[in-house]
């Protein structure tokens, strides 16, 4: 097993499920999502038991999903409610339920052991509802790449200055060393820049002429949600590390979701102590960030690629490399762990 199964992960934005069937894959998992006439969002197995059609190829009739094979009819919990011309309904005569949750316009779904989904375990933060920050639901971003890969790039601030020079970092920031807190959930990985020239997101965003202070701080949520705190102020403000709101300050947001083990997407939003209730402002932070994570794309799956051709010997490890590979370590113990309550229940059963 390759996933975290026990976590909530994003599906998408609530704006992209309406009155219809919507497939989606999520790790290797296929699911089909609709609304309810009473705007109630469901996600079922997209698999009909009969002849294993998926659902998805089927209609909504009412509050009701009908498979386009022979029209077996599922409700939201994925019971089987209806059988054409046959009054019998046998109890394996239903679909997977997965448990959803729509909050602040982003679409939640458990994966996992349904008896352990706790909408309290659901990724937020003060600011979503903070009305001095700008919250702005961005785009979706396809890579062909493993998850891990994806997410460990979102907890490590060394790339920017070689992957997005123009855009994210730039040549100041190639030898400022990492700094690294692995103690605890989220790991994190930060650095400042001092008294350098602006970078061209801020340039565009923010203004910037003379030189600045700028800092990255990168949080990893398990199993795969990053934050990304940065910003930049005028170097005469000396702003301490503390200070952060006291300049331009910015939260990217990945919401990292495994498709399969050769492709993840990448949801991504903002938050922006600037420029409040701006659209132009959103259209144009949007812009800089199609720029910047298409980088970011074209590296991850060039590296993917070569991941699967023969290797002679196991690729080198830096000192940049500590959060990732602490990241690494965590899935692989979540997995374990999950597989091991998996067996020992399997054995209850059993006994």
């Amino acid at each position: 097993m390759e996933f975290v199964f026990d976590a909530w992960y994003v599906a998408g934005w609530s704006r992209n499920f309406q009155r219809a069937l919507v497939p989606l894959v999520l790790l290797e998992q296929n699911l089909v999502f609709f609304r309810q006439t009473n705007d109630q969002l469901v996600a079922l197995e997209d698999r009909c038991p009969h002849r294993l059609l998926p659902l998805s190829k089927g209609k909504l009739v009412g509050d009701n999903v009908e498979c386009g094979y022979h029209g077996m009819t599922f409700d939201g919990s994925g019971k089987c409610v209806r059988i054409p011309a046959q009054d019998n309904l046998p109890p394996s005569a239903y679909v997977d339920r997965y448990p959803v949750e729509e909050r602040h316009g982003i679409v939640w779904v458990w994966m996992g052991d349904k008896d352990k989904a706790d909408p309290n375990l659901i990724f937020s933060m003060t600011e979503f509802d903070d009305p001095t920050w700008q919250m702005h639901l961005g785009d979706t971003l396809h890579i062909q790449a493993h998850y891990l890969n994806v997410a460990e790039n979102l907890v490590d601030p060394a790339h920017v200055s070689f992957v997005h020079p123009t855009t994210l970092g730039s040549a100041a920031s190639k030898d400022v060393p990492v700094e690294v807190s692995t103690s605890g959930d989220p790991i994190a990985a930060w650095r400042w820049i001092r008294n350098a020239p602006p970078v061209g997101f801020f340039q565009e965003f923010g203004g910037f002429t003379g030189n600045v202070d700028r800092w990255h701080y990168y949080y990893l949520h398990l199993p795969s949600t990053a934050v990304i705190d940065f910003g930049s102020a005028a170097s005469d403000l000396q702003l301490k590390e503390d200070e952060r709101h006291k300049g331009v300050r910015i939260f990217a947001i990945h919401f990292v979701t495994p498709v399969t083990r050769d492709y993840t997407i990448d949801h991504w939003m903002h938050l922006r102590n600037a420029a409040i209730d701006d659209d132009a402002a959103s259209g144009q932070i949007d812009g800089l960030f199609r720029i910047a994570f298409a980088e970011d794309k074209e590296i991850l799956e060039a590296v993917h690629k070569e991941e699967q051709r023969p290797q002679t010997r196991a690729p080198i490890r830096i000192a940049i490399d500590r959060a990732p590979l602490v990241y690494r370590k965590r899935i692989k113990e979540l997995i374990e762990f999950c597989l091991l309550y998996t067996s020992d229940a399997a054995d209850e059963e059993d006994s």
